[in-house]
């Protein structure tokens, strides 16, 4: 999980100065429409929603856009679609077992998108069942190092609220509780002053698959052609890499 989350980092670094800040834009709108269709159009009483907006903020989509589809999911506006969560599973190289989450308003569509990426990517599509049992359902928040916050710091302010785990990411920590926690220990981040990048319900690996160089250079690619796709939210697969290996590609 530790080499998954440094490269989705890097990505997301890149996303800001790359012609892939409107697929995110995009991706990121949609989780906001469907969380305010789900639970409501008010933040204060959908812990969703409230997570959808500020990670959407933190990557600077503008509040008109983020306005307009809280509106639409909620009803107050015209335009908004009725999307469907499905998740497709799959293998990379390595044997490493791939998650793919979308929402969409085509499950046809969806299905040959991933599995087109698939396949022209070294991966192959899998039965359900087969992977998803190497996975747990976890609240992840991810929180920036700096000169105040050290995994100390983290650990204290969330250990009361449910937090199974702090993980140093190099760069930031990973929070690791039940998806039922997710809000208390957010929330303790937030009253200990803490800063946090995203809080998002998802899918961490109980196993994971150590790739050399060359694999994991299969592996990124495949998870970049899967993340191209309009209709996947979020890929989860179960590798690790070095840090060594990581600067090398």
């Amino acid at each position: 999980m530790s080499g998954h989350s440094k490269w989705a980092t890097t990505k997301h670094k890149k996303a800001g100065i790359d012609a892939k800040r409107g697929k995110l834009f995009a991706k990121l709108i949609k989780n906001i429409e469907v969380a305010a269709r789900t639970g409501g159009g008010d933040p204060a009483g959908n812990p969703t929603l409230f997570d959808a907006i500020q990670k959407a903020k933190k990557s600077s989509v503008p509040n008109d856009n983020i306005d307009r589809a809280v509106k639409r999911g909620a009803g107050l506006e015209a335009g908004g679609v009725d999307y469907q969560t499905i998740t497709y599973e799959g293998y990379a190289a390595g044997g490493v077992a791939v998650l793919v989450e979308c929402l969409t308003d085509n499950k046809n569509r969806s299905a040959m998108e991933v599995r087109t990426a698939m396949t022209r990517n070294g991966g192959s599509m899998a039965d359900p069942g087969s992977v998803s049992y190497l996975f747990s359902r976890k609240g992840v928040i991810v929180v920036p190092k700096s000169d105040t916050v050290d995994e100390d710091t983290v650990l204290m302010a969330v250990l009361d609220a449910g937090a199974e785990e702090v993980r140093d990411q190099g760069d930031g920590f990973e929070v690791v509780c039940e998806p039922t926690d997710l809000v208390a220990v957010r929330t303790a981040l937030q009253d200990a002053g803490i800063d946090y990048d995203s809080a998002d319900v998802g899918f961490v690996p109980s196993v994971s698959v150590e790739l050399d160089e060359e694999a994991a250079g299969k592996v990124f690619r495949l998870i970049d052609a899967l993340e191209d796709c309009d209709d996947v939210q979020n890929v989860f697969a179960n590798y690790d890499v070095s840090d060594e290996v990581l600067e090398r590609i």
